[in-house]
């Protein structure tokens, strides 16, 4: 090997070497400029205590006074598009969202400045409107900068109060600078710790918040299977199978078995789970939990109003049938309205939704098939009948005539 041939592997592995050498330092230098330790405010504000918060890329700086119960912070926000909102909040009752105590801010998408108001979280239905918190604050300002949004505030916690319960969040702002509904997977479900205000370490709740997720899906399955698809095919049971006198008394054991078992699944699991969900997390009342109080209303009147139906012959069996009827109607109709809207508060993935969207619309498509082809048997003895009034009263008007 010559001379110079030498020299340019010897430079070669050098190159391979360093490179990944300066590299790495290089991502070392960016990872520290990241972090809240190196970080100046435009504003010139300086905080005792600060810590790199675990997931969606926040950075939490604070300084606290425990004799007085001031509270002086910034919480930033980094890698955001300015069509975004921000918030982050104190809860001093519990832990999670329900209770919580926010500082929120966007970029208003007109004017281009920034606002940054209160909101307390009563609802999860919340659109975090403005609204005081249970406790004083002061110069709420916001500012956002190469796609870093930051909020400020001083808040007043009570006396001697060492350890709080916080959670951050983000989501798109819509037009009309509505606040969309955050994400609701992955890291969005994993804002929230428990804060150590003189120490500043941070304690995740990771798992809580994943097990109660677990739980709202299983109470979401099980209801759209036991109020969504098996009420309304216990219903079709009934309506059409009964026409067919060879399906007699199938068709009745068909519809009790599909209505009971929704019911009474629907029950157990049902509100069972929804009793569980409030308790750990103080769920309020929402137009999704009223509707489905309703729901089970209605499911047990349907059973008592087995026990007081009439016999086939008795005079008040159409009055009975209409009640029923009507009645079960109107427990599919909320039951498929109100599943749809517990999809857009879980928000499982699209996948969800257009599975139950499928099963729902194969069993109106069987629905429509059904009344096409028993039509004629079905409402025929009516036109039938009005032909027969029709002829009669012809009859009756030659007789006089």
């Amino acid at each position: 090997m010559s001379w110079s041939s030498r020299t340019a592997l010897i430079v070669l592995c050098f190159h391979f070497v360093l490179i990944p050498c300066f590299t790495t330092a290089t991502t070392d230098q960016g990872l520290q400029a990241s972090r809240c330790e190196s970080h100046s405010f435009k504003n010139g504000k300086r905080f005792r205590s600060c810590t790199d918060l675990p997931v969606l890329d926040s950075f939490l700086h604070f300084s606290y006074v425990r004799e007085t119960g001031v509270l002086d912070v910034a919480y930033r926000h980094a890698n955001l598009e300015s069509s975004s909102w921000i918030a982050w909040a104190i809860n001093p009752t519990k832990k999670g969202m329900l209770g919580a105590q926010a500082l929120v801010a966007y970029r208003n998408s007109t004017s281009g400045s920034m606002r940054a108001y209160t909101s307390s979280i009563t609802s999860y239905s919340t659109m975090l409107q403005e609204s005081p918190l249970s406790f004083r604050v002061s110069q709420v300002s916001a500012e956002y900068l190469n796609g870093e949004m930051t909020i400020f505030a001083t808040l007043v916690l009570p006396l001697n109060t060492t350890v709080v319960n916080h959670l951050w969040q983000d989501g798109p702002l819509k037009e009309g600078n509505r606040l969309g509904m955050h994400a609701m997977s992955g890291d969005h479900l994993k804002s929230m710790a428990t804060l150590d205000l003189l120490s500043g370490q941070v304690t995740t709740t990771n798992s809580v918040n994943g097990n109660m997720l677990l739980v709202k899906r299983i109470h979401g399955l099980i209801n759209a299977v036991s109020w969504g698809i098996l009420m309304p095919i216990g219903a079709m049971a009934a309506r059409y199978m009964k026409t067919y006198e060879t399906l007699d008394p199938t068709w009745f054991y068909v519809h009790v078995v599909c209505q009971s078992t929704g019911y009474f699944s629907g029950l157990i699991g049902g509100l069972g789970i929804a009793i569980y969900m409030a308790r750990h997390t103080g769920m309020s009342s929402t137009p999704h939990t009223v509707i489905g109080i309703i729901l089970f209303c209605l499911g047990f009147l349907q059973i008592l109003a087995l026990k007081a139906r009439p016999d086939k012959d008795h005079k008040y069996r159409k009055y009975w049938n209409w009640y029923h009827h009507t009645v079960g109607y109107v427990v599919i109709v909320l039951s498929v309205y109100n599943i749809y809207k517990g999809l857009a508060m879980l928000q499982p993935g699209s996948g969800w939704k257009i599975a139950y969207t499928t099963i729902i619309c194969a069993i109106g498509a069987f629905a429509i098939v059904m009344e096409i082809l028993q039509f004629k048997k079905r409402w025929g003895g009516l036109f039938s009948k009005k032909t027969k009034d029709i002829e009669a009263d012809q009859t009756a008007s030659t007789n006089v005539v």
